[in-house]
């Protein structure tokens, strides 16, 4: 098993910037290709960004892209978000999910792990 847990959220002024981290435990970090995901009320969750087990490729959904920054440190087995020029229309629950393999993957199903969520709350 791997254990996730997120932490960083709160609530923050449109404009402004937050950083989620995600710690593994249980396994092998470095094994799992990483995504975060969020979910606001009444919606489905959705694929916010992803990177790969080294770190060297990341992919983005068009909505954050340019604004949002997922890495990864292998070494302390956790994984970032950092949001910048947060928008009221982020608000919603993130999390994080771990996938064996190699493949950044933007679909919920293909991920075997997740944590908990944080809550992230944006205020116009």
């Amino acid at each position: 098993q791997l254990q996730l847990v997120e932490s960083g959220g709160g609530l923050v002024q449109a404009g402004g910037s937050l950083r989620l981290s995600c710690e593994a435990s249980g396994r092998t970090f470095s094994y799992y290709a990483m995504g975060w995901f969020r979910q606001a009320p009444g919606k489905e969750r959705e694929f916010v960004a992803g990177i790969n087990p080294s770190g060297s490729n990341t992919l983005y959904a068009d909505s954050v892209k340019g604004r949002f920054t997922v890495s990864r440190d292998n070494a302390k087995n956790t994984v970032y978000l950092q949001m910048n020029s947060l928008k009221p229309e982020d608000t919603a629950v993130y999390y994080c999910g771990a996938r064996s393999g190699g493949s950044i993957v933007t679909t919920m199903m293909y991920y075997n792990y997740w944590g908990q969520g944080t809550q992230v709350t944006v205020s116009s």
